[in-house]
């Protein structure tokens, strides 16, 4: 009898984040849901449950050290090892956010949870995605962190708030250095770019849906054993660094 997969998806309570979770859930696999609000993780895990989905809710402020930690016993004791980590929890730090106005507090804060949040996380699941015989991490990541697309003369990435922009471009350098140093291990980590989609990170203004978003983190979760490391991906292939 084959296993079941064990996936965590952090900020998984709501938007894209839940459709990953639904997702990843749909295929079989046992899902835990990352979130800080309790209100909300525990409907979302109502939720997958009534769709079929086995999922159980992991109380995790990414912000946090002990909270981390905490969530990382909590999947050992529910699950004992960990095969899929998603790190797709983000905040926006709000608008306008322009380089020579931006207070440095907000900066300070979309980096505490974007990227710091990212390695506090990824951390702690380490050991439990060492048990794991197809280890993946799927960073959630953006095109907007792209300097290539930022530099490019001719391509409109539109009004793209500085902390968050900074931001991604930071978990992008993280991913690579997360592949280099696992290479070997079976660990594949790789950034995802769900695309303009319509959340509340953004006032719902995107153009794809949540669902349509998700793809690319379950695409990258699925990965076979030949699978790509250290890469950066959306819908349509490669995104450029």
């Amino acid at each position: 009898m084959t296993e079941q997969t064990i996936a965590l998806v952090t900020g998984g309570n709501k938007g894209i984040g839940y459709e990953i979770a639904s997702g990843l859930g749909s295929l079989g696999w046992r899902i835990g849901v990352g979130a800080r609000d309790r209100r909300r993780r525990d409907a979302a895990v109502e939720r997958l449950r009534a769709a079929g989905t086995d999922a159980f809710g992991v109380p995790l402020d990414v912000a946090d050290d002990a909270s981390a930690a905490a969530a990382a016993e909590l999947v050992a004791e529910r699950a004992g090892r960990l095969d899929v980590l998603v790190n797709n929890a983000a905040i926006t730090g709000g608008s306008p956010q322009t380089p020579t106005t931006v207070d440095p507090a907000t900066v300070r804060a979309v980096v505490e949870t974007n990227v710091i949040g990212v390695v506090r996380v990824t951390n702690a699941m380490l050991p439990l995605l060492r048990r794991s015989a197809s280890p993946r991490i799927v960073n959630m990541s953006s095109s907007v962190g792209s300097l290539v697309l930022q530099t490019t003369p001719g391509v409109d990435m539109g009004p793209v708030p500085a902390a968050y922009l900074a931001s991604k471009t930071f978990l992008n350098a993280l991913t690579v250095q997360y592949a280099k140093e696992l290479s070997g291990t079976g660990i594949l980590v790789n950034s995802g770019c769900p695309g303009f989609t319509a959340t509340d990170l953004n006032g719902f203004q995107g153009v794809r849906t949540p669902e349509q978003g998700a793809a690319i983190a379950i695409r990258l979760a699925t990965l076979p054993e030949d699978g790509p490391t250290g890469g950066f991906f959306d819908d349509g292939g490669s995104v450029p660094w």
